[in-house]
């Protein structure tokens, strides 16, 4: 099995101050920032963190939906027949562009409604022109 990375998504009802936060937490800029998105990509701990601009945050606390991104769109595959064997629901998703990205993906959801997705990126970045520029709280 190829090396794991937990993905986790935030709702952020200040992606600007939320950007500052998470900045000064891991000491490292976004790699991804636009106007209602941003992505953290953290080597230590291998972790993809999004935030995701919402007016509000639901009853329930501001957890979006967790993720595992995985290496390749076969991985994907596996984990769709991986979850199919056992039974669950699940949502595909091919050729996708989410979080302004092109990614193959499964959604399953855990008995108390925490939605998770296994994806792979294939395309970066899909929208490079909306682009802004991080330039308080990095440290190097």
């Amino acid at each position: 099995m190829s090396t794991l990375k937990t993905h986790i998504a935030l709702i952020a009802t200040n992606l600007e101050k939320s950007v500052e936060f998470y900045q000064a937490l891991f000491g490292v800029a976004p790699v991804k920032y636009k106007p209602d998105y941003a992505k953290f990509d953290i080597a230590n701990p291998p972790l993809n963190l999004t935030l995701n601009l919402e007016e509000n945050v639901e009853p329930g606390g501001n957890l979006s939906h967790l993720g595992i991104q995985v290496s390749s769109s076969q991985e994907v595959a596996t984990a769709i027949e991986r979850f199919k064997v056992a039974g669950l629901s699940l949502f595909e998703e091919h050729e996708t562009d989410c979080c302004y990205a092109l990614q193959d993906k499964v959604w399953v959801t855990d008995p108390d409604g925490n939605r998770w997705e296994v994806f792979v990126v294939k395309v970066a970045d899909t929208a490079p022109e909306k682009n802004i520029v991080a330039t308080s709280g990095q440290t190097q």
